[in-house]
């Protein structure tokens, strides 16, 4: 990286509370050096260059010469700190998937699981979400106060996740821990070996699915493995274990970050228990307020380039914080406030350019559903503790609460 001025230290608060940080940098232009939070998992102390502002993030999530690809990331984090690159989430066994990738490559991986998300095929899976969320709902009848975390917002993506590749139920609480481990854990050896845990539970998943195949998209793919060859075995485990990831983190923080806001704002909640039509929009403003992913995953500049008037060199890491576009006042007029009513859409929630998430449509279904079904269920339901108690994960890419209690009130 550039050497000149010292780079900004990013630390604790900002982990709880970015968006003092992202404003006053917006104030300076769109290219910032910074240093992660030393406490973050994987990446602590590393110097990046933070891009904020909604024109720079969006045009960044575009730019071919800011590359994903696992090879230069590896290479990266090995110059940048020792042994950085062998970190749980980067290890090669599960990152070789379609966002750690550049086309052609991406193209490929992408193409093979784009159909499990198309309109018609979200639809289909529509009965089977509203049946979990009936379910899970029902279940919090039983009680008064509950982290919806852990009752609800967890085990809502991550079984219909289940559902569309074919996992058995009994199975899934052991992602919970594997996911906390690799995404927000408090050491590099715990990601490691949640790393570890996660492969082989794939690798053992994929050969019970060969011996006995049933319909579903992990079968999917392990035919493109074994019969088309046009996934590698590597690819194989790391496109599955990004299906499980991507596929219940984004959910699981857009419930909870959506529900906290709409608890800190109850006319917002009395505007919704009014009027379901507003949920389409209500939840894609949840998700501009208080993005699931803060920042987008590492991107290295493949060549300089330059971003404003800051020329970035080849070789450096690049992040662009997607929590900072989507409260960018030259692009959302009072961007701090929740507003249900807003015409939200354009948000960069679930990124831009070809490593827009392709399970975007899943997402909108399972929380306009979720939503819905809390307001009918619990149209009295309040926070059980102080919002200013309630703290933040520890990550550098996903915005995301480590609880959120809640006193219900039945119907």
């Amino acid at each position: 990286m550039d050497h000149g001025s010292a780079p900004l230290v990013l630390d604790d608060e900002f982990v709880q509370d970015p968006y003092p940080v992202y404003a006053k940098l917006g104030t300076e232009g769109s290219v910032h050096r910074v240093m992660m939070p030393p406490g973050v998992p994987l990446c602590g102390g590393l110097e990046v260059w933070l891009i904020t502002g909604y024109e720079a993030v969006r045009s960044a999530l575009a730019d071919p010469r800011l590359s994903t690809d696992l090879n230069r990331i590896h290479g990266l984090f090995a110059r940048k700190g020792p042994d950085r690159a062998q970190r749980g989430g980067f290890s090669s066994a599960l990152a070789s998937h379609m966002m750690h990738t550049d086309p052609p490559d991406h193209t490929r991986l992408r193409k093979l699981v784009s159909k499990a998300f198309t309109g018609r095929a979200v639809e289909a899976l529509r009965p089977g979400i509203e049946e979990i969320t009936d379910g899970l709902v029902d279940a919090l009848a039983d009680h008064d106060t509950v982290d919806l975390l852990d009752a609800f917002a967890f085990p809502l993506p991550i079984r219909v996740i289940c559902l569309l590749l074919g996992v058995p139920v009994e199975e899934q609480e052991n992602f919970k821990s594997w996911s906390q481990a690799l995404v927000s854990g408090d050491s590099p050896e715990a990601a490691a070996a949640a790393a570890t845990a996660v492969a082989e539970y794939l690798g053992d998943l994929i050969g019970r699915k060969r011996r006995a195949a049933t319909d579903d998209v992990l079968t999917a793919l392990i035919s493109a493995h074994d019969v088309d060859d046009r996934l590698t075995g590597t690819e194989l485990v790391s496109t599955a274990y990004l299906l499980f990831i991507a596929g219940f983190e984004t959910t699981l923080n857009a419930l909870g970050n959506g529900t906290l806001h709409l608890m800190r704002n109850r006319d917002q909640w009395e505007a919704l228990r009014a009027d379901r039509r507003l949920l389409p929009g209500a939840v894609e403003e949840f998700l501009r307020l208080e993005s699931p992913l803060k920042h987008a995953t590492f991107r290295c500049a493949t060549e300089s380039l330059s971003i404003g008037d800051v020329e970035i060199p080849a070789g450096d890491f690049v992040l662009p914080a997607i929590a900072a576009a989507n409260r960018d006042p030259l692009r959302f007029g009072d961007p701090h406030a929740l507003d249900v009513r807003r015409p939200a859409a354009g948000h960069l929630a679930f990124g831009h350019g070809v490593h827009h998430c392709l399970g975007a449509p899943l997402a909108r279904v399972e929380a306009q559903t979720a939503f819905g079904a809390l307001l009918d269920a619990f149209p009295a339901m309040t926070l059980a503790v102080d919002p200013e108690d309630l703290r933040w994960r520890n990550s550098t890419i996903i915005r995301g609460l480590d609880s959120l209690p809640v006193r219900l009130a039945h119907r």
